[in-house]
């Protein structure tokens, strides 16, 4: 005989299963560790320009470089290791996106590189791209009606 669990008692039982987040705690590891991403960034981008790029070209080679070695981190599971001690810094967008694409990936790898990566690989990063470019096309229509006036 199957017991039925009401709403109210699922609640309390999620409740008293989920150990209390310290907030302040993960607030702070969160800041300072997106914060360290960026400050690696600001590195590389002085690194970049260094070896000869322009600002803007080395601004795109910071890009590819966090995404290259978020890309290894996750492909050796180190990323998600990371993660769970910073929380949502690691998750700034570049880093973020490059580790849910390559997550995808590896996940799917198993169902062939064309039905499976091939088409899985978009399966976490797919809407956080369509609704990033509809968004920016509604921006986009918004900002060019309001310098019409």
């Amino acid at each position: 005989m199957s017991h039925s669990v009401g709403p109210k008692e699922y609640s309390r039982m999620v409740e008293k299963a989920s150990p209390p987040s310290p907030l302040l705690k993960d607030c702070l590891w969160a800041f300072f560790s997106g914060g360290a991403i960026c400050c690696l960034g600001q590195l590389l981008s002085v690194f970049w320009m260094q070896t000869g790029f322009a600002l803007i070209e080395s601004r795109a080679m910071v890009s590819v470089t966090l995404i290259f070695f978020t890309a290894i981190l996750t492909a050796c599971h180190w990323f998600d290791d990371i993660a769970k001690h910073t929380g949502a810094g690691t998750l700034i967008p570049i880093t973020g996106f490059a580790n849910s694409m390559v997550s995808s990936a590896i996940e799917f790898k198993s169902e062939g590189y064309i039905l499976g990566v091939g088409a899985k690989i978009f399966t976490i990063a797919g809407p956080v791209i369509m609704y990033g470019t509809v968004a920016s096309v509604v921006y986009g229509i918004i900002y060019w009606i309001t310098t019409l006036f």
